[in-house]
This record gives structure tokens, C-alpha cells and sequence, in this order.
């Protein structure tokens, strides 16, 4: 205990005289809290869009001002021929373009509403897929309410006849408003923990043997677990206050608390930082210079981010990638701040995912310990 206190004593020491990091500690939560839910979004907004007008009817004028009027669409233009309206999308203009056929406004009173084409600049395949939403699902509410029975068109058909006569209600769950934001605030609280609790500890040890001064641990009785752990527990600390920090801001900026139980989420954090942190003990074990375990580490946060479901979902990966992401360590992290944070999943439901993460921080612990080797 007296080596491991010492030890302490002096990474404490060494952090505390170098005015770098405790800001780095401060202001990265800060900035990725604040700022990137702002920019990590799939919300599509400001879809261009140009309308080719043949009926020229009450009906098409009021989806045109409809169009206009939504907070997801922009009208571009209205033009008469179909060619305009491509060279619109061509020009980069416009990104959606919607021809009304001759009569369309007649057959919805009739209840055979004519096909309304609609073609999308796909370059942006989810520019194009949701913009193409947004146009059907204004046509479809503006067409529904346009062949309800009206005081100034009595014999129009209902909603219970012909094509519209299954009318959905749908409830979301868990996210009601919809946000993207709350999908991807987890996932940057993960991100946090990565960058900081497997970068720094990794960039700490091989600092001190380009320096020189581990060599003073290296001639000294000190054990590889007593090392181990006087390297990694300041670290940990710095990763819980940090997760603290940023689930505050979540909270008080953004209005998104834990549904689920904080210990949970501090016991999972808890897992990953051990894992995240041994991890990188083990990478410097085997690096001489900060290059090398920059690089190194740099290449398994990438696939940690990528593979891992932080921004896309592992079930849409091929069938070799998914049963890869098993052994991707931060993936069972990721299902847990998810479903405790947004769903509020209790401990016996996240019990298997607990065990293979403090599986995987066990088995990177053993490999830190046992590759650091004291050369006299």
C-alpha cells in the first residue's frame, strides 16, 4: 500500500503540474456537450423543392402553400414544364421535384386519386429517401383532408373510402418528440470516455519512457499491479468525473436525464474505463515512442466508433461484420447507456452485457499486468 500510495502521490503531482490536461479534462466534455449535438444529426432539413403545376386547382395550390409553409421543405419554385423543374435539380437548386397530373384535384372528389410523380436527387440517398417522405406525406394529409364532407363539397368521399381508408395512429416511445439528439448524446458520452480514459493513460506511460523516468520504477521493488494500478486509478477518476459532467450538461442543456438507474450507468462506465484504460496500458507496454502509440491507438478507436453501434445501427452491418462486432468491447457499452438512458432498462436486464464488458476489462487488466515487463 505504501507503493501504491507513493505512486499516486506522484501521477497526482505529475497531472496537476502539467497545464495542459486538467483543462483538456474540462473543456473537451464541455465542447462535445454543447456543441456536436447541435451538428450530429440525421434530421433532414431545407429540402429544395420545385413543383410542376398541371391542374392548377384549389387542392394543388393549398399542398403548394403547404409545402411552403413546412419547417422541413422549402419551396424553390413552381414552374409549367417537367424539363425546368430538372434542370432546377441539375443546377443543384432543388432537390425534389413534384409533377400534379391534369385532373388530379377531379379524381381525388371521385375517390381515384391520379399517381403524383415524384423524383429526388439521390446523390444524398437520405436526403433524397426522407425529402421524398416529407413531399408524400403532405400530399397524402392535405388529399385526406381535401375528400372530407365539407359544408362547400357535401358529396365528397370520406376517409373511409377508397384508398384512404386505413388511416394509421402511431405512438413513439422512449423519444416522443423525435429528437436525433437524444439517440446521440449517449453515444458522445462514450466517445468522451474513450478518447479520454485510452488516450491519455496510453500517451502518459510512453511520455515517461521517452523522458527516462520510468527507468527510477524499473530499478525499484514496485510489483506490475501495483504499477499497473497507480497508473490507471487517477484515470478512472478523471473518467467518472467527466461522464458526471457530461450527463449535468445533458441534463440541464439538452433536458435529457437517465429514464434508468444511475448506478447502473456508473457501473457500466466503471467496466469501460478499466477496459478502456488497461487497453491503452497494454498498446504503450509495447510502444517506444508517442508516435506509435498514438497511431495504434487512433486505429482501435476508429473501429471501436465505427463497429460499435455509436453511429450506425450494427443490425443494418453485413452478416460478417455483425457477428465481428461481438468482440468489439465498447458494444455492450453502447446497448447499455442506451437502454438505461433512453428506455430505462434496469440491472437484470443489462446483465449480459455487464458480464461480457467486465469480462473484456478483466482479460485486458491480466494482459496490462502481465506484458509490463521492468528491465533492470
Amino acid at each position: 500500500m505504501t507503493a501504491l500510495k507513493a505512486i499516486l502521490i506522484k501521477e497526482v503531482r505529475q497531472l496537476r503540474a502539467n497545464p495542459f490536461l486538467p483543462r483538456l479534462c474540462l473543456m473537451l466534455p464541455l465542447m462535445v456537450m454543447l456543441v456536436l449535438p447541435l451538428v450530429t444529426t440525421m434530421e433532414v432539413k431545407h429540402v429544395q423543392v420545385a413543383v410542376v403545376d398541371h391542374d392548377h386547382s384549389q387542392l394543388t395550390h393549398r399542398i403548394i402553400s403547404d409545402i411552403r409553409a413546412n419547417e422541413y421543405t422549402t419551396l424553390q419554385a413552381v414552374v409549367s414544364t417537367r424539363e425546368q423543374a430538372i434542370k432546377l435539380i441539375e443546377s443543384g437548386r432543388a432537390d425534389v421535384v413534384v409533377e400534379f397530373p391534369r385532373g388530379f384535384s377531379k379524381s381525388v372528389d371521385i375517390g381515384s386519386p391520379l399517381d403524383v410523380s415524384v423524383n429526388a436527387n439521390a446523390v444524398n440517398a437520405t436526403k433524397a429517401s426522407l425529402g421524398s417522405q416529407y413531399i408524400t406525406q403532405i400530399i397524402t394529409q392535405a388529399t385526406l383532408n381535401h375528400s372530407q364532407p365539407t359544408v362547400n363539397n357535401p358529396l365528397a368521399p370520406t376517409a373511409s373510402h377508397g384508398s384512404y381508408s386505413a388511416i394509421s395512429s402511431t405512438q413513439f416511445l422512449y423519444n416522443p418528440t423525435l429528437e436525433y439528439r437524444h439517440f446521440m448524446i449517449p453515444a458522445l458520452m462514450i466517445m468522451l470516455l474513450v478518447m479520454i480514459c485510452g488516450f491519455l493513460p496510453a500517451l502518459n506511460i510512453v511520455g515517461e519512457k521517452e523522458r527516462g523516468t520510468i527507468e527510477q520504477i524499473n530499478v525499484s521493488p514496485v510489483s506490475q499491479l501495483t504499477f499497473t494500478l497507480g497508473k490507471l486509478i487517477p484515470y478512472w477518476v478523471i473518467g467518472i468525473l467527466v461522464l458526471t459532467l457530461a450527463m449535468v450538461i445533458a441534463g440541464l442543456v439538452w433536458g435529457l436525464w437517465p429514464q434508468g438507474n444511475w448506478s447502473v450507468i456508473y457501473l457500466a462506465a466503471a467496466l469501460m474505463i478499466v477496459l478502456m484504460s488497461s487497453m491503452a496500458l497494454l498498446i504503450a507496454n509495447f510502444s517506444d515512442t508517442m508516435q506509435q502509440a498514438m497511431l495504434v491507438m487512433f486505429f482501435f478507436v476508429m473501429v471501436f466508433i465505427l463497429m460499435s453501434g455509436l453511429m450506425t445501427p450494427v443490425e443494418s452491418m453485413p452478416d460478417w461484420a455483425y457477428r465481428t462486432t461481438y468482440a468489439i468491447p465498447p458494444r455492450y457499452f453502447v446497448s447499455i447507456m442506451r437502454a438505461t438512458y433512453l428506455r430505462g432498462a434496469t440491472l437484470l436486464e443489462q446483465l449480459p452485457q455487464l458480464g461480457a464488458l467486465a469480462a473484456f476489462a478483466l482479460a485486458f487488466t491480466v494482459a496490462a499486468i502481465a506484458t509490463y515487463r521492468k528491465r533492470h
